[in-house]
């Protein structure tokens, strides 16, 4: 196949809920730029996307494809991501390398909750879309209540491209309001013939076209001159006006098909090559430091990695968008990262699972190469000599965690590499080995997520490994002061062990003044003089400040690094219930040794002992993780979703309303979080989403500390 040039190539992602007609609209446009000579079904298993066996057992996408199709003498790169909210990643790295975004709804249910969640995602990555009203075939089929869902939803305003004529199992005819035409289909496979608008239907095509008028006029004074004077545009004049409404996602075009029969595929097709931002036209991509990037052929090669996948018998495949210059087979470059070489031996272009070689790829094109030694999504190659960072993709935050548990002791090592093997694949799976839990932890956007890639595993590998539920990572800390002293005394032939550590413990705030004078239970007024501080920030979070106050001598300076250090192993391992201690203030200001058995054990065991005395008797409180939730929830079912929350020892902090759905905040107890998208998907029939993300730790409530002592002092008694 021909190198085709940045001004020939359009980069699109097609996005919508599950069940749209993504994969089937993909085929055909495959089909028309003749990739393909037959079309491929969802039912039969021989799509160019959802070609792996996990999406023929589910039926639908689960991961992104890329394809490609030739058209009008361009290129179209496709990528075809899936439209559960649970493996939004793949639209999250889409949405890096793809221009324009084709926005597909069932014209049974017109916008749903997953098209708002992929509208947000739009949104937030500021990526205009080309709107397309598919299955205008099925019985239920509505243009009209479709139109008008996207209409009273969507932030961008539509304007309708295209019409029906005979929509529902009949559907063969669509009036297109730019080009004034009636296209009527023959068959199933994009045969069409064009013909005048029948007189029956001229009023409502010549309303739709001085709406699209008056659409493209206003986003160009001189196109607005031109429509005040002449009353009317051109089809170059409302293509350029449409041309910079798309571009500043302000106009949404609307666009009506049947990707099963292929009928409208052509017609989109040629829209988006005339009208849609292509790599010249769309915003440049920029370098960490700021700097763009523009898609200039002769500069400097730079590619950026958006997508790796590892396929049995291959090995690794690295998906990427060259950003600037061109790439030829046997070009090295550069891993900004790493600051390794590669060698881009062979580069393909891709169809799915087909991957088609080539001899180069110019900037602003699409495709993948393999083997490359250690080069992973986010990262950029670039020329030598011209060191350069693109921005890296920026994931959502997790939502579901879970524990790994495997069924045969001896496969923790082997599912570990598994699982990092999916963390290099999916960067939205996360998957950690919590030294302070004692548990690996994987974490994911969903349950379903999860279970999608526990069936992977076990069907690829045979490990066999459950989902727990994981613990919780407390903390421990105090609130008020106390003092404890503590002997460490040991004979036992020879040397012996001594050491006495006289400490004072008080809660650690931000801004608190020095320690002076102490009202201690017991002891009356204390005053300590400060001859040393140390304060350290704990990797768990909080803060330790060691002070020491120590007079006379008492305690030798060389004996306080091993007091310090029994104070920090019993932080690590809390009094209550073994949590990491934090935010806490030690003051040592007494102590006694032995000029011959006085040793470094002696006093980290003496100073463990006292810390802990004075831990216990310092109102100790345990606190737990509390996460900021967001949900996004149907009018309907907020009454469900909120008595739930309440259940789960929330606190509401907000609630607005937001074109049909509503919007609740809330901070919620990460240990009542476990499997909520399963709860959460149950209460709203699926209609709902969610983030989350750490706030903060508080204090948790009296009855739930008691029963953490308990569930502690059971397991220390076992």
């Amino acid at each position: 196949m021909k190198n085709y040039a940045a001004k020939e190539i359009k980069n699109i992602v097609l996005i919508g809920a599950p069940g749209t007609g993504k994969t089937t609209l993909a085929e055909a446009m495959a089909y028309e730029g003749k990739v393909i000579d037959r079309r491929g079904t969802i039912e039969n298993n021989n799509t160019l996307s959802d070609n792996t066996d996990i999406e023929h057992e589910y039926k639908r996408s689960i991961y992104s494809t890329i394809l490609f199709t030739e058209f009008m003498d361009r290129k179209l790169n496709i990528i075809d991501c899936p439209g559960s909210d649970d493996f939004c990643g793949s639209l999250f790295s889409a949405f890096k390398v793809g221009d324009v975004g084709v926005f597909v709804f069932n014209a049974q249910n017109g916008w749903e909750v997953g098209s708002e969640i992929q509208a947000r995602y739009a949104r937030l990555l500021k990526k205009p879309v080309i709107a397309v009203i598919n299955q205008l075939d099925a019985d239920k089929a509505s243009f009209e209540a479709a139109f008008e869902s996207i209409k009273a939803s969507s932030r961008v305003k539509p304007v309708i491209v295209q019409y029906p004529v005979n929509q529902g199992a009949g559907f063969d005819s669509f009036i297109d309001v730019l080009m004034m035409k009636m296209y009527r289909f023959k068959d199933h496979d994009g045969h069409r013939e064009e013909l005048e608008i029948p007189a029956e239907e001229m009023e409502r095509a010549l309303a739709l076209n001085k709406e699209l008028v008056e659409m493209a006029a206003e986003h160009d004074e001189q196109l607005m001159e031109l429509y005040f004077d002449k009353g009317t545009l051109t089809q170059d004049d409302i293509r350029a006006g449409l041309k910079i409404g798309l571009a500043n996602r302000e106009v949404m075009p609307v666009f009506c098909c049947s990707g099963k029969r292929d009928i409208g595929t052509k017609r989109l097709m040629e829209f988006i090559i005339n009208v849609a931002p292509g790599p010249l036209k769309a915003p440049k991509f920029l370098s960490t430091e700021g700097e763009e990037v523009a898609a200039d052929a002769e500069a400097p090669a730079v590619a950026f990695v958006f997508k790796s996948q590892l396929e049995q018998h291959i090995g690794e495949i690295t998906y990427f968008r060259v950003i600037r210059g061109r790439i030829a087979e046997g070009t090295e470059l550069v891993n900004s990262r790493t600051g390794n070489k590669e060698k881009l031996s062979q580069l393909f272009a891709v169809a799915g699972k087909n991957r088609i070689k080539v001899a180069e790829l110019s900037a602003g094109d699409i495709g993948c190469t393999v083997k490359l030694k250690g080069t992973r999504t986010n990262d950029t190659l670039a020329a030598p000599g011209t060191p350069i960072r693109i921005e890296p993709i920026v994931f959502p935050e997790p939502r579901y965690r879970a524990a790994v548990k495997c069924k045969e002791q001896g496969d923790e090592e082997k599912l570990g590499k598994l699982l990092a093997d999916a963390k290099y694949e999916d960067p939205t799976i996360l998957v950690d080995y919590s030294k302070e839990l004692k548990q690996t932890i994987v974490q994911g956007q969903g349950e379903h997520h999860l279970n999608i890639l526990r069936s992977r595993i076990q069907g690829e590998s045979k490990v066999q490994f459950d989902y727990i539920a994981p613990k919780i990572p407390y903390r421990e800390t105090i609130t008020k002061v106390a003092q404890a002293d503590y002997r460490h005394k040991k004979q036992s032939g020879g040397a012996g062990q001594f050491g006495e550590v006289h400490m004072i413990v008080e809660p650690y705030f931000e801004g608190m003044p020095e320690p002076k004078n102490y009202k201690v239970p017991g002891k009356g007024d204390m005053v300590v003089n400060v001859k040393t501080r140390e304060e350290y920030d704990l990797a768990w979070g909080g803060k330790l400040q060691f002070y020491s106050a120590i007079v006379g001598g008492a305690i030798d300076a060389r004996f306080m690094p091993a007091i310090l250090k029994g104070i920090m192993e019993k932080m690590d391992q809390g009094p209550l219930t073994g949590s990491y201690a934090r935010d806490i203030r030690v003051v040592i200001y007494d102590g006694k040794m032995h000029p011959v058995d006085s040793n470094e054990i002696s006093f980290k065991l003496a100073a463990r002992n006292a810390f802990k005395e004075a831990f216990r008797q310092a109102g100790p409180k345990i606190m737990e993780p509390i996460y900021a939730v967001e949900i996004l929830v149907p009018s309907d079912c907020m009454g469900a979703v909120m008595s739930d929350l309440q259940n789960r020892r929330a606190m509401i902090a907000g609630m607005e309303s937001d074109k049909g759905f509503d919007r609740l905040n809330a901070l919620v107890p990460l240990a009542e979080l476990y499997r909520y998208s399963t709860t959460l998907s149950s209460l709203t029939s699926g209609s709902a989403t969610y983030t989350m993300k750490f706030s903060s730790y508080e204090q948790v409530p009296s009855d739930v500390q008691e029963k953490l002592l308990k569930a502690y002092t059971d397991t220390d008694e076992e």
